[in-house]
């Protein structure tokens, strides 16, 4: 893990080195309280109309303003314009349908995948090589008891969480379970209505990172997983594909100061 990105060699456009060496790259940043004209004119269509529906003006201006800082941040590593950065959906994987797919680089078409987290005031964007990476983000805070013996679990998960002492140890632990399960099934890509989170095992004991199995509907994958020291505020948790094509190094890039 390093929080700066190496040079590309020379002729060696940043996709290629990406996709050759099977990085990943993880943006974050605090998202803002009020719309800006500058972010809504970089949204799409959809986006916008999306933005438009959003009835708390503050959760439209966190949309539209992480919206914006992924195309900047894209953009910036593709050394492209951001307002030539389109963000779009995958076909859903369970239903074939194309307005709740996982969100995808439309353009440039280049083979890389990225996924989107927002929790709390905060945004996160990850990019990686294939078709597949999943982040998710949680910020800290209490978890009513009620959750400990909900049906999100597996057995070994919520032994592990008895174990600890209740309050702070035990809420955080939940949180690093959680976003380790939904950042699986964001690069999945079929949302937690079509995995059965009580058979996701995230082996909470493990610093990570964890190997992760998911089944769905007769298929198997198989997930490296690893918690991301972004802010002592946030749980935060990458998923790439098990495999040699993406065991890159994964490069931070802290918001600007």
């Amino acid at each position: 893990m390093t929080f700066l990105p190496e040079r590309s060699r020379a002729g060696e456009s940043a996709a290629d080195r990406i996709v050759a060496r099977g990085e990943a790259h993880v943006w974050w940043w605090r998202c803002p309280e009020r719309t800006d004209p500058a972010d809504l004119a970089l949204l799409g269509t959809d986006e916008f109309h999306r933005a438009l529906g959003m009835l708390a003006e503050r959760d439209a201006a966190e949309f539209v303003g992480s919206r914006a800082r992924a195309r900047r941040a894209l953009g910036a590593l593709l050394q492209l314009p951001p307002e030539q950065v389109e963000l779009g959906r995958q076909q859903c994987p369970g239903c074939g349908g194309t307005g709740h797919g996982p969100p995808q680089l439309v353009r440039p078409p280049l083979p890389l995948s990225v996924s989107l987290s927002r929790t709390a005031g905060w945004g996160v964007l990850a990019l990686g090589a294939g078709a597949r990476i999943g982040v998710d983000a949680e910020a800290l805070r209490p978890v009513h008891d009620a959750v400990f013996t909900g049906s999100v679990l597996t057995p070994a998960e919520r032994e592990h969480l008895d174990a600890l002492a209740p309050g702070e140890p035990r809420h955080r632990a939940f949180h690093r379970i959680w976003t380790r399960k939904e950042s699986v099934v964001k690069a999945v890509g079929v949302g937690l209505t079509g995995t059965d989170l009580d058979r996701l095992d995230t082996r909470p004991a493990d610093e990570g990172p964890v190997h992760l199995v998911h089944r769905s509907a007769g298929d198997t994958t198989h997930w490296t997983v690893e918690d991301l020291p972004l802010s002592p505020d946030l749980a935060v948790a990458l998923a790439r594909p098990r495999g040699p094509a993406s065991r890159g190094r994964l490069h931070l890039h802290p918001p600007a100061a």
